[in-house]
């Protein structure tokens, strides 16, 4: 009798391990959104948005792209347009999943399926870390819906995801030697995997993906908190276009195995921790940036070139484009909100962003 309690108990955790949600909210965490969105304003102003794009939705059809073409054009380049119509459906997707979730209407998972079913017909893997990037709500909409779409949708879905996964893990751009391997690059590819591992449950590329993550830490990060994207580009906005994936991929495995890749260190003392709070004093307007100055990327000054304002040799550091990094941070210490409100405050913007109402919502790191 005993041996046959502990075949349930063992059977009965499995299947909870097998179903979790740790890309997206937990059901406990989803009925505590649910609640927050009933008496909270704030939750409630950040939810109109998701609310406004799945309602839409719900008339639209799905506008999947077989390649996703975004990396190294410059604004107004055809195959760049095409690409950004075609990725309005990744907010959808989230939009539907999280829609469907909290007021629990049919309509909004049947749509949500027929737009994943769509881009997993269409769509394939560039292993292209910064085009395919741009999945990552799709993925985490997926999460959302896994275990409520049908059997032939989640086949289906499954294997398009592992299919990128793979494109990622064996992505020609991650050669030895290239700059790709080491910096931003590296760190979006890192993410997606992440994404799909904890939304797939598959083990072994999640074994994969903290030891890719280690890695990462040591080779992007100096223990000075500066990134090889800073050092390379000259530009805080490339120094948090590699940390938003790698806090990302740390909240992603912290969930799911209670590992801590934000405050780990590497033999050499870098850590994402320190990377942010290098990040903190230019955010909050305590120190300066000119963009761009000293780049050693041809991309860049094409860019400039190009009249983009944003990449102009020397244009002051935009303090508000660092707030969501924070926010993303303040999942594993309360003082990175305290410095995103400073920030806030300061630049009148930023207000209901999403990620402040999961961390509200989404099981506290273990030591905050």
């Amino acid at each position: 009798m005993k041996k046959l309690i502990l075949l349930i108990v063992i059977f009965i955790a499995a299947y909870i391990s097998a179903n979790a949600q740790y890309s997206s909210l937990s059901n406990e965490e989803f009925d505590k959104l649910k609640n927050l969105v009933k008496n909270d304003e704030m939750a409630k102003a950040a939810l109109a948005p998701f609310q406004n794009t799945a309602n839409k939705a719900l008339s639209e059809s799905p506008n999947p792209i077989e390649k996703i073409t975004t990396e190294g054009k410059l604004a107004g380049d055809p195959d760049k347009i095409k690409t950004a119509k075609a990725l309005e459906d990744a907010n959808k997707i989230y939009s539907l999943a999280l829609v469907y979730k909290i007021y629990n209407d049919k309509a909004y998972l049947d749509k949500a399926s027929e737009y994943l079913q769509a881009w997993a017909r269409i769509n394939e893997s560039s292993g292209d870390p910064i085009d395919e990037t741009r999945l990552e709500e799709i993925i985490t909409g997926y999460d959302m819906v896994r275990n409520d779409v049908t059997p032939a949708i989640k086949k289906a879905v499954d294997n398009w995801l592992q299919e990128v996964a793979d494109g990622e893990l064996n992505s020609k751009y991650m050669a030895a030697g290239k700059g790709t391997a080491i910096n931003n690059w590296n760190s979006h590819r890192i993410k997606i995997m992440a994404l799909i591992a904890y939304t797939l449950h598959n083990e072994k590329l999640g074994r994969t993906v903290q030891n890719e993550l280690t890695k990462q830490v040591a080779i992007d990060l100096y223990p000075d908190g500066n990134s090889y994207d800073f050092t390379e580009r000259d530009a805080l906005h490339y120094h948090i276009y590699t940390l938003e994936p790698l806090i990302t991929a740390a909240t992603v495995i912290y969930r799911a195995t209670g590992k801590d890749y934000f405050n780990y260190a590497s033999e050499k003392g870098s850590s994402i921790k320190k990377s942010v709070d290098f990040l903190v004093p230019f955010v909050t307007g305590e120190k300066m940036h000119g963009e761009f100055l000293n780049s050693h990327v041809a991309f860049d000054k094409a860019r400039a070139k190009n009249g983009e304002k944003d990449y102009q040799a020397g244009a002051p550091f935009k303090t508000e484009t660092g707030i969501h990094v924070l926010e993303q941070a303040a999942y594993f210490s309360a003082k990175y909100m305290a410095a995103a409100q400073t920030a806030i405050a300061a630049t009148h913007s930023h207000n209901n962003d999403w990620e402040v109402i999961l961390n509200k919502v989404r099981k506290p790191f273990a030591i905050n």
